[in-house]
C-alpha cells in the first residue's frame, strides 16, 4: 500500500526534470527516478492482486473444508510411483503404501508417542507466499 502511495511521490521530480530539460539533453536521474517509480506501481499491482486473490480463495475454500477428518501428515516417495503415506482419520494413523494403481493399508499405528506430529500453520513458510506474509505481518 505504502509503494502504490510513494509511487506518484516520486514520479513528480522526474517529470519536473524531463519537463525543463531540452530535447537534446538526457538526464539520467530522471529516467532513474521514473523507473523505481514504475517498479513501485508494479509491484504495489502484484501485492494488492495477490492480497484479494488469497482473500478470495480462502473464502471460497472455507465452506468446503469446514470439517476437516483426514489429514495426509507425511508422504515419502520410495521409487518411481511409489509412496509411502501416513495420514490421520479421526485421531488414528494409517501408513498406507501407495503405487501407480493401488493403495493399501500397511499398519494401523495405535501409539501417539512413536510419531512426532507437527501441526499445520506452524512452522516456517518457504517460498514467495512465506515471503510476502513475513513481509505483512
Amino acid at each position: 500500500m505504502r509503494g502504490a502511495l510513494a509511487a506518484p511521490l516520486l514520479c513528480l521530480p522526474s517529470i519536473a526534470c524531463a519537463e525543463s530539460t531540452t530535447g537534446q539533453e538526457f538526464s539520467f536521474l530522471s529516467s532513474f527516478f521514473q523507473m523505481i517509480a514504475a517498479l513501485a506501481v508494479v509491484i504495489g499491482l502484484i501485492l494488492i492482486t495477490w492480497h484479494f486473490f488469497n482473500k478470495f480463495t480462502r473464502s471460497a475454500s472455507a465452506g468446503r473444508f469446514a470439517a476437516k477428518h483426514i489429514r495426509l501428515v507425511e508422504s515419502r516417495y520410495i521409487a518411481p510411483k511409489k509412496s509411502l503415506l501416513l495420514v490421520e482419520v479421526g485421531g488414528e494413523y494409517l501408513l498406507l503404501s501407495c503405487t501407480a494403481d493401488r493403495l493399501t493399508l500397511i499398519k494401523q499405528i495405535n501409539m501417539l508417542e512413536e510419531i512426532e506430529v507437527i501441526p499445520e500453520g506452524k512452522g516456517a513458510e518457504t517460498g514467495f507466499a512465506g515471503i510476502l506474509d513475513r513481509l505483512r505481518s
